[in-house]
């Protein structure tokens, strides 16, 4: 069977270091707010570019604080409005919706999968507050007109990361872009934990502070809370995994574009549709995107997912339920976004990751090259 994504293997390729770090703080007897944390979020912010960054639970948490500390610095208020993409992995929302704002959905580009920037100043309001930008599937959803929106309302721009670390836009790198970023260190990640993690990156000091303090139950100083805060933080564990793989995450992501790039390049099936790679001819220097995610269109997807499942060859769906449609989001259920409800249902992950061997990747290749609807 070729593996979605093999973690084991993944995990396996930083040995025996990974081991000697896990050992290490095991040993340290130090597992909260250590050494580990603080020289990670040095690391991780000079890396993205930013002057801040703090470690926190997981990338919806990431998500939630940013919002909640431009609610308690008076930037937002319930009932305040929040762009998002109608395509994104559920936590865009549920971040929004868990702080009292309103997300207002806005189709995407059917090609690119990311917001469709041309659709938005027509959702915009008295009450919207911020753009929320998802890099969604690894590449980078900013451009010029989002900034340009973003300038002319006033309107904060808070990245969703989460699939994207190491891309760049301009000569920076997402997460850099906006007023501040959320992102996920989930295991299947580019750069991935061995357990929940994630991170705030941002320029802004005071929301820095702010953040910092809602994710330690509200408190700066220990006993004295400020804020009905939260429990959201990065563990010395984590921290110390992900400074091991951070050091060859640029590595990583350059072996993830030169096997998106033979997939570009020698998938040819008239059934299929591969995603948009901004008229680049050569995906191993499209810096915009790390491919967190390879993901294909087919009107036949469920037939080509089982196709695909008993020659061996594991894919998975991302997303098969709209946002919109989901049980959670029952206010939203009647509205219609027909170009994110197309590709929820088209949409399919093919195998990627680092350590995949070029015999899979060409065995990936020739199957699909080989499939009638």
């Amino acid at each position: 069977m070729i593996k979605f994504l093999d973690i084991q293997g993944i995990n396996a390729s930083f040995e025996p270091r990974l081991s000697q770090v896990v050992k290490s703080v095991i040993d340290s007897g130090w597992y909260l707010l250590g050494e580990e944390v603080s020289q990670f979020e040095m690391e991780y912010k000079k890396y993205i570019g930013t002057s801040e960054c703090i470690g926190v639970a997981n990338g919806l948490d990431a998500l939630r604080l940013i919002l909640r500390s431009y609610k308690e610095l008076g930037v937002m208020q319930d009932g305040d409005e929040v762009i998002v993409p109608a395509n994104t992995y559920i936590a865009s929302l549920l971040a929004i919706s868990d702080n009292g704002l309103k997300p207002i959905l806005v189709e995407p580009n059917i090609n690119t999968f990311n917001i469709d920037s041309s659709k938005i100043e027509e959702r915009i309001t008295p009450k919207t507050k911020a753009l929320m930008v998802v890099h969604l599937y690894g590449l980078n959803a900013m451009n010029d007109e989002l900034t340009r929106i973003a300038k002319k309302y006033k309107l904060k721009i808070i990245e969703d990361n989460a699939q994207a670390a190491g891309a760049y836009y301009k000569n920076n790198r997402t997460g850099s872009l906006g007023d501040a970023a959320g992102h996920s260190f989930y295991p299947g990640k580019n750069l991935g934990a061995i357990g929940d993690a994630g991170a705030v990156t941002t320029n802004d000091e005071e929301l820095a502070i702010t953040l910092r303090s809602l994710a330690n139950y509200g408190s700066r100083e220990k006993y004295v809370n400020e804020y009905k805060g939260l429990n959201s933080r990065i563990d010395e564990l984590q921290a110390a995994v992900l400074r091991i793989k951070l050091a060859r995450l640029d590595e990583d992501n350059q072996r993830r574009r030169e096997i998106a790039n033979y997939y570009i390049e020698n998938i040819h099936n008239k059934n299929i549709v591969l995603p948009e790679v901004r008229g680049q001819k050569n995906l191993t220097v499209l810096e915009e995107h790390v491919w967190h995610l390879f993901v294909i269109r087919s009107q036949s997807r469920d037939s080509l997912q089982n196709y695909l499942n008993k020659n061996n060859i594991q894919t998975l769906v991302h997303y098969p339920i709209a946002p919109h449609l989901q049980n959670a989001y029952k206010e939203l259920n009647q509205q219609n976004y027909p170009i994110t409800e197309k590709i929820h249902k088209e949409v399919l992950s093919l195998p990627l990751s680092p350590i995949m061997p070029k015999t899979e990747v060409k065995k990936v290749v020739a199957f699909l090259n080989k499939f009638n609807m």
